[in-house]
């Protein structure tokens, strides 16, 4: 995958990222209120611990969050990379219809699952177009990329994605239907072993 990129080009394509305003918190536009998502596995705006990325186990990191408001039918779950060398954020997970009332995700919950259950809710579709917790890989000398977990409270009139939801369809279903929204941050790069881009020559004795 990513990790395959020379650093080099990384680092050619370090300005080349989708950005943050693309990230759908902040496409949806709307005035609600706000959910304390938080994570045991790290603090917002701080690094992903190796096992949750492509260079540990691929795991997906556990998360906890306050009660929603009143209203709540369900709670939807996106993480995205507003980093990624790419014109819109990468997907790197969705979880659709997670019970008002659950509170967390286990570490590793989310996995493929089909069509998922009523309490676990459904998991969608990432950009690899494949179910399940996409890991962090970014490119060698990209700098570092945020991993934007964005928890939904959706309110009883949103729309049905359809099972093994994507982006695009979980996006059209939960607009206007949004009664809160939580944002945790994790961030990760990879670490270079020596200049990115030049070639050292030995110097004669």
């Amino acid at each position: 995958m990513l990790e395959h990129i020379p650093a080099w080009l990384g680092n050619a394509m370090s300005g080349l990222r989708a950005g943050v305003d693309k990230l759908a918190i902040v496409q949806l536009g709307e005035d609600f209120d706000t959910l304390d998502l938080t994570s045991p596995a790290f603090s917002n705006e701080g690094r992903l611990p190796l096992r949750f990325t492509a260079d540990g186990e691929g795991i997906s990191p556990a998360l906890t969050w306050t009660q929603p408001p009143a209203g709540t039918a369900h709670l939807v779950l996106l993480v995205e990379d507003p980093d990624a060398p790419a014109p819109q954020p990468l997907v790197h997970a969705i979880v659709w219809g997670l019970a008002a009332e659950s509170g967390y995700l286990t570490e590793g919950a989310i996995v493929a699952d089909g069509t998922g259950s009523a309490s676990a809710g459904d998991v969608g579709r990432n950009s690899y177009l494949r179910e399940g917790w996409l890991p962090p890989d970014p490119p060698s000398g990209h700098g570092k990329h945020r991993y934007a977990f964005q928890l939904f409270a959706v309110g009883a009139g949103a729309g049905d994605p359809g099972g093994t939801p994507g982006r695009s369809a979980m996006i059209e279903a939960i607009t206007g239907h949004v009664l809160a929204a939580g944002l945790l941050i994790g961030t990760y790069s990879r670490e270079e072993n020596g200049p990115v881009g030049t070639v050292e020559t030995a110097v004669p004795a």
